[in-house]
């Protein structure tokens, strides 16, 4: 069997990142455990590849992940610009349609002065200075933001890959996790495939299957979880310019701030519309309804006993569900969605499918969405749940001060012996 110092569970943008930063800064023996056969199979590279800028967060309640994302925006622009990877300069409208959505709006423009987003990149317009930047677009009010990015969070992790194995990181792929069961000092780790490890530290950072992995150390039992499908369709030319900026809403339902309607324009030059919210029964069901039988009777069983049944007799959530399996039967459904800011498009001209991604929101004991992104642990173990956009906007950030919050609880206590990498732990830790 082999042993590591720590294992991290989930090759996606997090794990990948954070192994890359300890791997910098310490010589372990470190593995990153990921079922599929490469690293952001999933969410890092199913997602709108929009690097945010965060004028829309809370500086209360999400102010490390504002923090994360300012910081990372330089990071993940410097790593673009060494590895041809895509950076395209969008620029984002965040759209209004009525008095109450321009409050909303001069508070967001308070909110990105605090989050550290300069004056300069961010405008408050009326509708009328929006129709003279975007002819086709319709609305009451707007922010603009020239930083937004249209890039690829799949490559970025895959080159992160790169330079954590440089570093000595072991990247097991194809290893499903099992069981996980504490053994003395160490930690034993088995796999579907019937091979095991040990570790004396676990990483969990799984992404949508990251609850389900605290549950199997005994950990948030208390907590359930629900997995949204957005889906996406694809602007045909020459309709994909009907605006040349992405644009995103104020959301209607506070609640659920991932439902509403956006054009987002793509590095490859395509333009999509989405998302909605399908339930589905697990975090990688990308078309159909159901996916595995046996999986989605658990679900329906874990819903009819657990925390989502009180979701689930909302009469505002179960009204929303029917309007989001509507938007996933009709496309003319979907499309209305966009009319509402781009009265010009039409469903003829969407012929394709886009990139469907899956977004896991837990779920209370009081039947409520955890709003932000949960962080437990116990001696052997550190788990990071909940973890959803601008996530990967901010991942380079985030991940280090993971690693710092590790350090200072003790986790770590080990000798530094620092390497010369593209990013600096120090330079980052320092601005937050």
């Amino acid at each position: 069997m082999s042993k590591y110092d720590l294992a991290i569970i989930g090759g996606g943008i997090l794990g990948t990142t954070i192994s890359y930063w300890i791997s910098a800064l310490y010589d372990l023996k470190i593995c990153v455990i990921e079922k599929e056969s490469d690293v952001a199979m999933h969410a890092s590279s199913r997602n709108t590849a929009v690097v945010h800028s965060p004028f829309y967060l809370d500086p209360k309640t999400k102010k490390v992940l504002a923090k994360s994302s300012i910081i990372s925006y330089s990071m993940w622009e410097k790593l673009a610009k060494e590895r041809h990877i895509p950076w395209l300069k969008t620029g984002v409208f965040e759209l209004g349609f009525n008095d109450d959505h321009y409050k909303t709006l001069k508070e967001f423009m308070r909110w990105g002065k605090i989050n550290g987003i300069p004056d300069s990149d961010l405008e408050l317009l009326d509708g009328e200075e929006v129709s003279k930047r975007e002819p086709n677009v319709k609305c009451h009010s707007a922010i603009f933001c020239k930083r937004e990015v249209s890039s690829d969070f799949g490559a970025f992790t895959r080159e992160i890959k790169k330079e954590s194995e440089k570093n000595g990181t072991q990247f097991l792929l194809n290893k499903n996790v099992k069981s996980i069961e504490k053994n003395n000092d160490d930690t034993i780790i088995s796999f579907q495939d019937n091979s095991d490890i040990s570790s004396s530290f676990i990483i969990n950072c799984a992404g949508g299957n990251s609850l389900a992995i605290a549950h199997k150390m005994e950990l948030a039992k208390e907590y359930s979880d629900l997995h949204f499908r957005g889906e996406y369709w694809i602007a045909s030319p020459p309709h994909n310019d009907l605006a040349k900026s992405t644009i995103y809403t104020v959301a209607e339902f506070k609640g659920y701030p991932f439902l509403d309607p956006h054009w987002i324009k793509k590095a490859d030059g395509k333009t999509e519309v989405g998302p909605n919210a399908v339930p589905v029964p697990s975090p990688e069901i990308y078309s159909g309804y159901l996916g595995d039988v046996n999986t989605a009777l658990s679900k329906l069983k874990e819903i009819i006993t657990g925390n989502a049944l009180k979701l689930f007799s909302n009469t505002e959530f179960l009204s929303m569900i029917s309007k989001e399996w509507l938007s996933s039967i009709s496309k003319t459904a979907m499309i209305k969605r966009v009319q509402k800011f781009i009265p010009k498009v039409k469903p003829e001209y969407f012929t394709e499918r886009g990139t469907a991604g899956i977004r896991s929101t837990v779920i209370t004991p009081q039947g409520k969405f955890v709003a932000d992104v949960m962080e437990l642990g116990n001696d052997n173990s550190f788990h990071i749940i909940n973890y959803n956009s601008p996530g990967a906007t901010g991942a380079p950030a985030y991940s280090a001060f993971v690693v710092k919050k590790l350090q200072d609880k003790g986790f770590l206590n080990y000798t530094l012996k620092k390497k010369e990498t593209m990013w600096n732990f120090d330079d980052v830790i320092n601005q937050a």
